[in-house]
C-alpha cells in the first residue's frame, strides 16, 4: 500500500474490491464521455462494469487510490493481445478522477501497478496513449517506458482522428 498526501488528507493505493465498482465505473465513464483516453462513447453500464472489474479482481490487476475512503482513481492491466504467444505482456490503464489530477495520484497507481505486474511475472508492461495526451506521455516516461512508435489515425472519437502513442516498459531485471 502506497500512501501520498492530496490537499492534507492521506491517499492510499491498494487493491481494488467488488465494492469499488461503482466508483471506478463513474470515473471510467467521465473519462468515455469528457477526453479522447478511452476511444469509445459508450458508457459502460452497471453489469458491464461488474463483468470488467471481475476479469480484472480475478488475475488481480486492479488497484484504486482512496482519500477519506472515496476512490479518487484506479488503475488496472490487462493482456495486451489475446494470443498466447502474448502472454507475458500486458497494457496498462491508469484514470484519476477529474479535480485530482496532478497530485500524484497518477503516480502512485502506476508505481504499484508495475510492481504488481512484476510480481506475478509479465515481461513487458505497454501503454497506448491518445499521442496529444502529453501529462499522460510524461508520467509514463517518468517510470522508465519508452516510445516504440506511433500509429497514425487509429482511432476516432468526438468526429476527429487521433493518433496512438506505444510505450513500453521491460518489467524483468
Amino acid at each position: 500500500m502506497t500512501a501520498i498526501y492530496e490537499k492534507g488528507a492521506v491517499v492510499r493505493v491498494r487493491p481494488a474490491c467488488e465494492a469499488d465498482g461503482e466508483a471506478i465505473r463513474a470515473i471510467r465513464n467521465h473519462a468515455v464521455a469528457t477526453s479522447t483516453a478511452l476511444w469509445t462513447q459508450t458508457q459502460q453500464s452497471p453489469a458491464d462494469a461488474r463483468a470488467w472489474l471481475a476479469a480484472h479482481l480475478g488475475r488481480g490487476s486492479a488497484l484504486v487510490a482512496e482519500a477519506g475512503g472515496r476512490v479518487v482513481g484506479f488503475a488496472v492491466y490487462a493482456p495486451w493481445r489475446e494470443l498466447d504467444g502474448y502472454r507475458h505482456t500486458v497494457e496498462n490503464s491508469v484514470y484519476v478522477r477529474e479535480g485530482s489530477q496532478g497530485l500524484g495520484i497518477g503516480g502512485a497507481l502506476l508505481s504499484a501497478l508495475i510492481d504488481s505486474a512484476r510480481r506475478a511475472g509479465h515481461h513487458s508492461m505497454i501503454a497506448g496513449i491518445e499521442s496529444g495526451n502529453a501529462s499522460s506521455i510524461r508520467l509514463h516516461e517518468r517510470f522508465g517506458f519508452a516510445v516504440v512508435g506511433t500509429v497514425r489515425e487509429a482511432g476516432r472519437k468526438f468526429g476527429r482522428w487521433f493518433d496512438l502513442t506505444l510505450m513500453q516498459l521491460p518489467l524483468e531485471a
